[in-house]
């Protein structure tokens, strides 16, 4: 299970990369071949989204650590067999460590780190460690929120449109934290979800958006890998007046007009520190669950033309929760059935990671996988 990082580890990691980490790495890389570090992604770069966002990651950490390392990219891999090749296929190679960035890779990972022990392998969004396999993550909830009280203060209709890619914790939690966000300013507000049961599907991205408006929805967000959603957001901008929260990037390239903000990934800092880790032979399986406050998600681009007041109150909610003094997913809790499943403090992180319910607001429900 995925233990939350203090902030302490994570201020002394990221410090240490321009500070000790850095010149002690030089001292060692000297005379030394440089880290080859894998990279593999579940979809194209492209220029925007999930792979994009984890890709700047990778960017910034050739930029940290220049002659030190020397990374490579496969873009996309399918989750299952396809995934264990191409890692088999880079451990081979001679690649020391590798970023599996996709929830469906675990396994494979697991596999690969079996028949491969001293390579390290990094895996986005899994619950599962070996002696050479780590996880992280980070709370997209916490920013989720955010979007959803924005959504609340300007939508309309009272009706949000969400399309999810699988139902998995972390899914299901941006879509919880989305509907309370939303209802903490307007109790009547619905978010209505539709399940792709793919991570990046452009086609099946765009139905579902339309569908969504179709259904009510004017104001759009997405747990998928493409821009199709913010595109159909800003197709109806002007006849339908449909905004967009954008996801993983900031969306203003495709969505100018349609865009309120965004809950945005950053992966450099971490990435860094975690080849700095394996240069030294300081690298340990400690799962790591990011937050806003580790600057892992942020809520950006907040558009100029939302009203100040609406501002001002999303500002003092983000430093609420930045500082510990409010949990999105506080008491009381209801779900979508009417059923009461918390009736005070909050939930912990064990019951956050294995979500799967939705809370009151939510239309629809949880598929089992």
């Amino acid at each position: 299970m995925m233990q939350n990082l203090a902030r302490s580890r994570l201020a002394a990691m990221f410090a240490a990369l321009a500070l000790s980490f850095g010149f002690n790495a030089n001292a060692a890389a000297q005379g030394k071949a440089p880290l080859k570090i894998g990279f593999v992604f579940v979809s194209p770069i492209g220029e925007s989204g999930w792979t994009y966002q984890h890709n700047q990651g990778r960017l910034a950490l050739e930029a940290a650590l220049g002659s030190q390392v020397q990374t490579s990219v496969v873009e996309s891999v399918a989750e299952g067999p396809d995934a264990e090749r191409v890692m088999r296929d880079l451990a081979a190679q001679g690649h020391q460590l590798i970023f599996a960035t996709s929830f469906g890779y675990l396994e494979p990972a697991l596999k690969v780190a079996a028949a491969f022990p001293d390579v390290k392998l990094e895996h986005a969004g899994g619950y599962k460690t070996a002696a050479n396999v780590n996880t992280y993550n980070a709370r997209y909830y916490e920013a989720r929120y955010l979007a959803g009280m924005i959504a609340g203060k300007v939508s309309r209709s009272g009706t949000a449109g969400y399309v999810a890619g699988f139902p998995v914790p972390e899914v299901v939690q941006g879509i919880n934290a989305f509907a309370l966000g939303m209802r903490s300013v307007n109790p009547a507000a619905q978010v209505k979800v539709l399940w792709l049961n793919s991570w990046f599907d452009p086609p099946r991205e765009r139905e579902a958006a339309q569908t969504l408006i179709n259904q009510g929805a004017d104001v759009l967000t997405n747990h998928s890998g493409s821009p199709a959603v913010p595109q159909v957001a800003q197709e109806h901008f002007k006849s339908k007046g449909v905004q967009l929260i954008a996801y993983q990037s900031d969306m203003r390239a495709t969505a100018p007009d349609a865009q309120l903000a965004a809950v945005t990934h950053h992966w450099g800092s971490y990435y860094t520190s975690v080849a700095q880790a394996v240069l030294l032979g300081h690298w340990q399986p400690k799962p790591v669950w990011g937050s806003m406050k580790d600057d892992m998600v942020q809520l950006s681009a907040v558009s100029p033309r939302l009203p100040q007041d609406v501002r001002a109150l999303v500002e003092a909610r983000r430093k609420a929760i930045v500082g510990g003094g409010f949990k999105p997913f506080s008491a009381p809790l209801t779900d979508n059935q009417g059923k009461l499943r918390l009736d005070k403090g909050w939930l912990d992180d064990g019951a956050i990671a294995t979500m799967d319910w939705f809370v009151q607001g939510v239309v629809g429900s949880v598929p089992r996988q």
